[in-house]
């Protein structure tokens, strides 16, 4: 693939690949998926491989920089996804549910 990297740094480069790949997979069923639980846990999922590419980048160019953002991004995407799920606990749609 790429002769002046070692074999670690080739593979780190293949998994951001095929991880942005399975992202932009998840943006598809964010957009049209059935419920709105399907679209919260796949934008919860884009966060997590969001970390995971941003880790892979910081390994690859060796600055740990990047895993200081890919820590703070991780706990605003934990945060996030807290409040989504305490509002969908109480959005109208579910009360009918309960009833």
């Amino acid at each position: 693939m790429f002769p002046e990297l070692s074999l670690i740094e080739q593979i780190m480069i293949g998994t951001g690949i095929i991880m942005a790949i399975a992202t932009f997979l998840c943006l598809y069923r964010a957009v049209v998926g059935p419920s709105e639980a399907d679209r919260v846990v796949s934008i919860n999922i884009i966060g997590t491989k969001t970390v995971v590419i941003i880790s892979i980048v910081a390994m690859v160019f060796d600055q740990e920089f990047f895993l200081d953002v890919a820590m703070v991004y991780a706990l605003i995407s934990f945060a996030t996804t807290i409040g989504i799920a305490k509002y969908m606990e109480r959005a109208p749609w579910n009360k009918e549910d309960s009833q």
